[in-house]
């Protein structure tokens, strides 16, 4: 079970939102602080969210970006206004490990299967209520998140990341049966994100056997895990 944790971006801060409403920015400070502390807890990969671009459909916090690759040796994945393969080239080129796409995955999933023959890629599959949410989850979709993850079945793509929103900075506990179902359909490697409140949800992902890996957030930007501790326990 890989632990990642995460560095959601607003205006160059870290930030968490909750159930992705970008009214509810908590500000937690800088970025550049947090990827170096994760560092030092043992984490090998960061996940990173350009909140600003996941609305905006292009890039805005390249500056904050480029100062977390410069500042750790973390594999990072990144996603938030990847859209086109010019972008997903610039980050390469910055050092990025993996590219996340999510709205241009579900308008052009040939593209997006394409770009992975190609890069490192990933795929954000963001639900509300099992349905595919995009363009910084601003927009309820009708297609279904299962529907969506058979499409990448057979391809190239690295992984899957897949957020329960309804869940999402709500310190609740990761929906484990969306997740298993996300793996189940796709055939690719899941990592399960939204909820995740303590290491009952290790424990609970763990006995799964689907998920590679989860997405650590609020709890620790709240105080309410030692992610230090889990990371002593659980491994990397």
């Amino acid at each position: 079970m890989t632990i990642i944790p995460a560095i959601d971006l607003k205006d160059g801060k870290a930030v968490r939102l909750y159930k992705g409403e970008m009214e509810s920015a908590k500000i937690y400070g800088e970025p550049v602080e947090f990827a170096k502390m994760f560092g030092g807890f043992g984490a090998e990969w960061l996940h990173i969210v350009d909140l600003n671009g996941a609305f905006a459909g292009v890039p805005k916090n390249l500056e904050a970006i480029e100062a977390i690759r410069r500042s750790c040796n973390l594999k990072i994945e990144l996603g938030g206004g990847i859209r086109d393969e010019a972008t997903i080239k610039k980050y390469v080129d910055l050092g990025l490990t993996r590219l996340i796409l999510g709205s241009i995955a579900l308008e052009n999933p040939q593209f997006a299967k394409e770009m992975a023959e190609i890069y490192p890629i990933a795929i954000g599959i963001d639900a509300k209520n099992g349905m595919v949410a995009t363009q910084g989850w601003a927009k309820g979709g009708k297609t279904s998140a299962i529907e969506l993850a058979k499409e990448f079945r057979g391809s190239k793509i690295k992984a899957i990341i897949c957020t329960d929103i309804a869940k999402d900075g709500t310190l609740e506990g990761i929906n484990v049966d969306f997740s298993e179902a996300i793996a189940k359909a796709s055939g690719i490697q899941t990592i399960a994100s939204g909820g995740f409140a303590s290491s009952a949800d290790l424990e609970a992902l763990r006995k799964s056997q689907k998920i590679s890996g989860v997405i650590v957030g609020k709890a620790f930007y709240e105080g309410k895990i030692d992610l230090g501790e889990i990371f002593r326990t659980f491994g990397k």
